[in-house]
């Protein structure tokens, strides 16, 4: 198992026949909590360089099914049960309102949480993500990503079922129609400059269809948030932090 920095707390949470392994940074700590929700096949350790950095806060994530310390599930899942797993976890946390941050798969699964689940998303945070999957395996192409072939980082750490079950899970799924609920969530979307996988393109189309959305190009490719994790934890944590009159005056 690879080494998880900053010391979270591990637990495993069985959520409706599903087993996840769940980290909690700075648990207990004061103000909304984080979750960051993180993108396809990809574990708690990718995440923890990034997550590490948020300080200020408690910030949680989790292993989605089939990858790294959570066993594969029994059956094929959606985004709306997967969305209603997360946001049970949420509640047993006694977390009534929360901050998202989601990457990639992630990201579409954070835009899903927010669209179903209205009143419990204080902030978004979309991270190299779309309003519309096409096709499975979103993702697949972050291979061949620059920025992972530099650093070194190893992704993903998933079973091959664990991978199936997460691009059927957002097969042919799209928030477009909805996204235009969020219009009272401060939205801030960030997007790499070289990003082959996702690119920019996608997240201006997240921003069109959200009043008052921000939308930043940021440094790197599509994996930007684990290549440039202190860059982008500054930026997140300044967006959270944020009173809600600047965010919407944003």
């Amino acid at each position: 198992m690879s080494r998880i920095e900053g010391h979270p707390a591990i637990s495993t949470q069985h959520v409706y026949g599903l087993t996840l392994r769940v980290a909690r940074w700075r648990e207990g700590a004061p103000g909304a909590p984080l979750l960051f929700l993180n993108g396809i096949g990809a574990d708690i350790a990718a995440a923890a360089p990034l997550l590490a950095q948020m300080h200020g806060r408690e910030v949680w994530t989790l292993d989605m099914p089939g990858v790294g310390g959570s066993p594969d599930a029994l059956l094929p899942y959606s985004a709306p049960t997967m969305a209603a797993i997360v946001m049970e976890i949420a509640g047993r946390f006694g977390h009534t309102a929360l901050d998202i941050a989601g990457f990639s798969w992630g990201g579409a699964l954070a835009q899903q949480i927010a669209i179903q689940f209205p009143g419990r998303v204080r902030r978004l945070v979309l991270m190299a993500t779309t309003p519309s999957v096409g096709a499975p395996g979103i993702g697949w192409a972050a291979l061949l990503d620059d920025d992972m072939l530099a650093s070194g980082l190893r992704l993903p750490t998933a079973t091959p079922l664990g991978l199936a079950y997460q691009s059927m899970a957002m097969a042919g799924w799209t928030s477009a129609t909805m996204l235009p609920r969020l219009k009272d969530v401060p939205v801030l979307v960030l997007m790499g400059e070289r990003d082959g996988v996702v690119p920019a393109c996608h997240g201006q189309a997240i921003a069109d269809l959200i009043d008052r959305a921000v939308l930043e190009v940021v440094p790197g490719s599509h994996l930007f948030p684990f290549t440039h994790a202190a860059a982008i934890a500054a930026r997140v944590s300044a967006f959270l932090d944020q009173p809600p009159a600047l965010q919407a005056a944003a």
